[in-house]
């Protein structure tokens, strides 16, 4: 299952959360919808923003995006004009206030989705798909991740028959529940038809922040308690009473070694028996 499910969906719950944080009971389809026009409208208006990731989070009438991009300055603008512009066009798709929170993305190179889209862009200007797919393994490992693994399926290098190419470098744990997995998919827009680029990348595990204390509980349950040391106090008893039937029993092993030295005494005190004559000698007496 760990290569058929989504990997983010897979961890969410353990190592994950979910990008939409808010319930509703009557206006659930109203609200899915809404935010699939809110999602698809800020990644269709802003395709050179490099968004990575949108989270939608509702209130009583307040709906908070929060946008993480690798290219703040073209979301911002200069002045904050180009939030605004955003705020405006985002307030009218929903009907409701909306608060804006734009969110800069450290290292692009660790965004699985970033990863899918630069190589999804060098195709789409007639690169080779190989080099652009070990150029991109190669900024990814040199940033530090400890896998990634790419797959790009299409009419690659322009053949008639479609076909699936894929390159891996490092490990890509897709079980490990506690590994940090990231998955981005993107398309090329060719001239002879759509590209597809899927990315995996592993950036490490994560562990839970209460490792220690969950240490100092394991030994604590190792360690005896109060209550069982009585109870190894009164198994300890039976072992010296069992002892002196033993120191009692060692006389009865001196007499028999005794009686055995005396009747093997006589056996060593008796004179050897004769040597048995060879024929020659016989002979040579008889001769002198």
């Amino acid at each position: 299952m760990g290569r058929k499910v989504h990997p983010y969906a897979f961890r969410i719950g353990a190592i994950k959360g979910w990008n939409a944080k808010w319930y509703a009971d009557k206006h659930f389809s109203e609200n899915l919808l809404e935010d699939l026009k809110l999602r698809q409208g800020i990644k269709q208006k802003y395709v050179d923003a490099g968004i990575s990731n949108i989270e939608i989070e509702r209130q009583a009438n307040k709906v908070s995006v929060t946008v993480a991009t690798s290219r703040p300055g073209i979301v911002i603008g200069r002045g904050g004009q180009r939030v605004d512009e955003m705020r405006k066009f985002l307030e009218e798709l929903a009907g409701k206030r909306i608060q804006l929170n734009i969110h800069e993305i450290g290292q692009p190179e660790l965004d699985a989705f970033l990863v899918a889209r630069s190589v999804a862009d060098q195709m789409e200007r007639r690169i080779a798909y190989r080099r652009a797919m070990k150029q991109a393994m190669f900024r990814t490992r040199q940033s530090g991740a400890k896998g990634i693994k790419i797959a790009c399926a299409g009419r690659l290098g322009g053949v008639e028959i479609a076909r699936r190419e894929m390159m891996h470098d490092g490990r890509v744990p897709l079980h490990t529940i506690r590994a940090d997995i990231d998955y981005g998919f993107a398309e090329a827009k060719t001239a002879l038809g759509r590209i597809g680029v899927k990315v995996w990348i592993y950036r490490g595990d994560i562990l839970p922040e209460n490792k220690a204390e969950a240490e100092e509980a394991e030994m604590t349950e190792m360690t005896p308690s109060a209550a069982a040391q009585p109870v190894a106090r009164t198994e300890a008893a039976p072992a010296e009473v069992s002892a002196a039937p033993a120191a009692e029993a060692k006389p009865r092993s001196r007499k028999k070694a005794e009686t055995a030295v005396e009747t093997t005494a006589p056996a060593a005190d008796a004179a050897p028996a004769p040597k048995r004559r060879s024929r020659k000698a016989e002979e040579k007496t008889e001769e002198a």
